[in-house]
């Protein structure tokens, strides 16, 4: 067959059809609707929504077609060739008008404020179509009305208000279809029939996990945000990405212009899911309810300045709301020639290694390119580091060195087209909800999820198989897989000899590794191990989606090179459906290691120690710059606390957006090495903890008020527009930053649209032209998310990599063999508990964001620990008790819950409260390759009662009193 056949075949196929006494066009299986609507004749419909599955329930999209008795409805009705519609005929209007009628004559009446203040939208798209249709609801037909149950206000973030209900059933497909929730029904019959949550429960009482997809499915309010009751019309809609997790959603604001008088300052009332490629349309709780941050009354709105003799001290809790007794306000001016005044003092009096910057994930591509370029060239070394370094540092260095990229092979939702899904070191159904999405409609069409982790979380629900391994045995079970994927003669021989190198070492290195010996070792059944293998070795496509329990330990380079090894000796890389995807923490941790912010690495992955690369660098940026890496994040803290005669001291650090005084291992000692810096400048929109010990703190903009770039965990830049004005005089990070590079000698002007935001990324691009040549700002401003590599204007992006060869040297996948290191701490008769920290749904990060949230803050206002019921009953222990736990380290005093998916002898703490930091007790110990914090694993002893601390005005929930009655049940 020739090109033009082959093209030609791929093509969608098309039939022609009459529609209203036209001939038109229709793709093979598309509906009338659908159709219809391509040719600009736009039918009533009210059931029907863009990426559900058509139900054809409320007959308001009923259309006439020829030779056919009865009316067919026109969005699950598929168009046949020849095929004669009439979509506005009279008996097709008609019926048409007489559904909306008789929906429109039950809805409550005008008293009814549910959808704000505007009148042509009092019941949503049910009234818009009413108005098109130019339908009045006859009064015989109102008097009809029946009596309807009371409004249910019970959730924090939604309202049910089911007298508006027209039993769509948009919503329960919603829940239990697209995001595979299963929480909202149909129950009874008839007149009785109506929507419910779990068995006929409250909404707040439900296991309902406020994603919103029932608010955004609803057409005509009977489920909507609570943020929208009442006077709460949308001036505008503004587009941009979500600030959270590295998924990358795109959303919508909907924001409330100020008032008249100025008094009230306009305002984020919610958020939609827009349709963008990692998400399409779907949200999770964080991105559709936890957008108030932004709102705060602790927001920092003045340039602040530590009064003379006021200490660094944790002694007493940082007081976010209240900072008037350590700080004073300042000017602009003032603050600025501080902060860049003393640095450079330390840099000119002790040398370029005294100085230090922690740039942020949670800001745009523009300022981590702007940050790490102002610490190479303004500050004089490459002491520049940032939270990737706690987070997938070492699964980087493995990628780096086994593949040549440190970015993921394929996108999350190509689970599409795999056949066998393993989900290792993460709880995706907390940390990436919406990728879960993907992953669990994966497994309803049939694809196989294994779910590798020694916690059982919620997606093993959905799992074929769950390995429990034993914490800290990752390479052990996997060595067992590869043992077994060879041993039984499955490995794809010629992908091997094609594209691999190394293969004969690895053999040697897992011969000692076979599932009969690790079964006691990881906990896993020898056969069931094998099962697995043969599973993963013999699917059409099998992918590895991993987190930070794979990278957060000693051995996570090892851990990764060995997920490394398994998906190349099965040959499941570079096609559909397969592939390495390491999962990232946040909105833009892929992006900020991307433009550079990382101490051994120029922006693309060049090594500061590369020749070639250093010349290139200090061409472009027309300075000299440093050859050598610099310190990591945990190695800045040691040397913050280095003897005062060390040459490479750190005595001053810029912190943008970071929390290391909450998110590094080991708090005690960074909030000593933090305090102990002769200067401290952070930038940040919050008193955070970091902030508190800080000399100058600089007010900056959260998300929604600064437009830039960020990259998300699918290798798509993504572009997020303005929507605020940053409050007060606090001022945009990307003209912080330059103001700091112009007070430290750097000539810098970037001028032009956006405040200069695209002159920066036009540089970074530039800077980046091996990735993103073909991504420029104007391409962004038309499609606001492409997939990198990208070359050219005309390259669509490239959502699969590594198809025929891999970055590297001779183009071959390099296998590394591992061998087990144990943790560097293991329990014992002191400390005989392991502690595991992550994250949950409802928060994010150290907390500084979503503690701040209303609804994020209301649906979990407490710190908790997890202990399996087991574990509770030998220690005499219920739900809801007290429990202090203990490392070496530091200890903390925290409320106890039941999960029964948190293994024996363990415990699981969330990082996010600093009330109950988890990171008191974490160990600092580092991977040797990453150099990243063994967070997920230390030795704790745990014991009954304890006094917890008063969480001292972060968030704005509870203070650990009365914990909630959900904590008796299990997850």
């Amino acid at each position: 067959m020739n090109a033009p056949a082959k093209i030609a075949e791929l093509l969608p196929q098309t039939v022609e059809f009459q529609l209203d006494g036209k001939t038109v066009e229709a793709f093979e299986g598309e509906t009338i609707l659908t159709a219809a609507k391509r040719h600009g004749v736009d039918i009533p419909h009210l059931c029907f929504k863009e990426g559900l599955r058509p139900d054809g329930n409320c007959r308001a999209c009923v259309v006439e077609v020829k030779g056919e008795r009865t009316l067919a409805p026109s969005c699950c009705r598929t168009v046949a060739a020849g095929m004669e519609v009439q979509a506005t005929s009279e008996r097709a209007m008609k019926s048409q008008k007489m559904v909306v009628e008789m929906l429109l004559s039950d809805m409550p009446d005008a008293g009814y404020k549910w959808i704000g203040d505007d009148a042509t939208r009092q019941h949503g798209e049910l009234s818009e179509w009413a108005a098109k249709l130019d339908v009045a609801v006859r009064p015989e037909l109102k008097a009809l009305r029946r009596e309807q149950p009371a409004p249910d206000v019970s959730h924090p973030a939604m309202a049910v208000n089911l007298d508006a209900c027209i039993q769509c059933n948009r919503c329960v497909r919603a829940c239990r279809e697209e995001q595979v929730n299963d929480v909202i029904g149909y129950a009874l019959r008839g007149q009785d029939s109506k929507i419910v949550f779990d068995l006929d429960d409250p909404m707040g009482d439900s296991t309902c996990v406020a994603c919103g997809e029932c608010v955004q499915a609803c057409p005509t309010g009977a489920l909507m945000p609570k943020s929208h009751i009442g006077s709460q019309k949308v001036d505008r809609k503004v587009d941009s990405v979500c600030p959270f997790c590295g998924v990358g959603c795109l959303i919508t604001y909907n924001v409330k212009d100020p008032d008249p008088t100025g008094a009230v300052p306009a305002r984020i009332v919610s958020v939609d899911g827009r349709d963008g490629p990692a998400n399409h349309s779907r949200l999770c709780v964080k991105g559709r309810f936890g957008f108030d941050y932004a709102h705060h009354p602790q927001r920092l709105t003045k340039p602040l300045i530590r009064k003379p003799g006021v200490p660094k001290t944790f002694d007493d809790a940082p007081r976010p709301g209240d900072w008037s007794e350590a700080f004073r306000e300042a000017s602009w001016d003032e603050a600025l020639a501080l902060a860049a005044g003393k640095l450079k003092d330390l840099r000119d009096t002790h040398g370029r290694k005294a100085l230090a910057g922690f740039g942020s994930a949670k800001g745009s591509n523009e300022e981590a390119y702007l940050f790490q370029k102002l610490v190479r060239t303004g500050f004089g070394s490459n002491n520049v580091d940032h939270c990737t370094r706690l987070c997938h540092a070492s699964s980087v260095a493995a990628l780096l060195e086994g593949v040549g990229s440190g970015a993921v092979s394929n996108q999350v939702n190509d689970v599409e087209h795999a056949d066998l899904i393993m989900v290792i070191g993460s709880n995706p159904t907390a940390n990436h909800p919406v990728a879960a999405t993907w992953m669990k409609n994966a497994a309803r069409r049939g694809a196989k999820i294994v779910l590798a982790d020694p916690r059982r979380t919620d997606i093993s629900k959905h799992a074929w198989r769950t390995l429990q391994f034993k914490p800290d045995t990752d390479v052990a079970m996997l060595n067992a897989l590869i043992h077994a994927v060879i041993d039984e003669g499955l490995v794809d021989q010629a992908f091997i000899r094609d594209r691999a190198s190394n293969f004969e070492a690895l053999r040697e290195n897992v011969k000692g590794y076979s599932p009969e010996a690790m079964a006691p070792i990881c906990g896993i059944p020898a056969e069931t191990l094998r099962e697995v293998a043969r599973a993963f070795a013999t699917a059409k496509g099998a992918m590895i989606l991993w987190g930070m329990g794979v990278s957060q330990h000693v051995h996570g380079t090892d851990n990764a090179r060995c997920l490394i090894a398994l998906v190349t000796v099965t040959g499941q890389i570079g096609k559909p459906g397969s592939g390495l995807h390491p999962l990232r923490g946040q909105n833009n941790v892929q992006g900020a290691s991307d433009a550079g912010l990382i101490p051994m690495m120029f922006p693309n992955y060049q090594r500061v120690d590369n020749a070639g690369a250093h010349a290139w660098f200090e061409n472009f940026w027309g300075v000299p710059l440093d050859d050598k890496p610099g310190y990591t994040v945990v190695e800045i803290m040691h040397k913050a606390l280095a003897p005062d005669d060390d040459p490479h001291k750190v005595r001053g650090m810029y912190i943008m957006g970071e929390n290391p005084a909450m998110s590094d291992p080991d708090l005690n000692h960074a909030r000593h090495a933090l305090a102990s810096l002769a200067h401290l400048v952070v930038q940040d929109i919050f008193m955070t903890e970091t902030a508190w010990l800080a000399d100058v703190v600089l007010p900056a903009s959260a998300w929604p008020e600064k437009t830039g770039t960020v990259s998300n965990t699918d290798r798509m830049v993504q572009l997020g527009k303005r929507a605020l004005d940053p409050p007060g005089d606090a001022k945009p990070d990307l003209w912080i930053i330059q103001q700091l590079a112009n007070r430290m000698g750097l000539p810098w002007n970037y001028e032009g649209p956006e405040s200069g935001v695209a002159a920066v990324y036009e540089e970074m691009r530039q800077a980046m032209h091996a990735a993103i040549s073909g991504i420029s700002w104007e391409r962004l401003q038309r499609e606001s998310s492409v997939t990198y590599p990208c070359l050219s204007e005309d390259d669509p992006g490239q959502p699969i990599v590594f198809v025929d060869r891999f970055p590297t040297a001779d183009g071959r996948v390099k296998l590394v063999p591992a061998d087990i290191i144990p943790a560097a701490e293991r329990p014992d008769a002191d400390y005989p508990c392991v502690l595991i920290t992550g994250r949950q749904l409802e928060h994010w990060h150290t907390g500084s964001m979503t503690r701040r949230a209303t609804v994020l803050d209301a649906l979990e206002p407490m710190a908790t620990a997890s202990m399996n019921q087991a574990d509770l009953d030998a220690m005499g222990l219920q739900a809801g008790d007290v429990i202090t736990i203990r490392s070496r380290r530091g200890e903390v005093a925290i409320h106890v819950r039941r999960d029964d998916g948190t293994p024996h002898g363990a415990v699981f703490v969330p990082f996010a409260y600093y009330e109950a930091a988890a990171n008191l007790m974490t160990n600092a110990a580092l991977d040797p390759f990453g150099k990243i914090p063994e967070f997920k694993y230390c030795a704790v002893k745990i014991e009954r009662g304890g006094v917890p601390v008063p969480a001292a005005g972060y968030g704005t929930g509870a203070t650990g009193d009365n914990p909630p009655q959900s904590w008796t049940a299990s997850n």
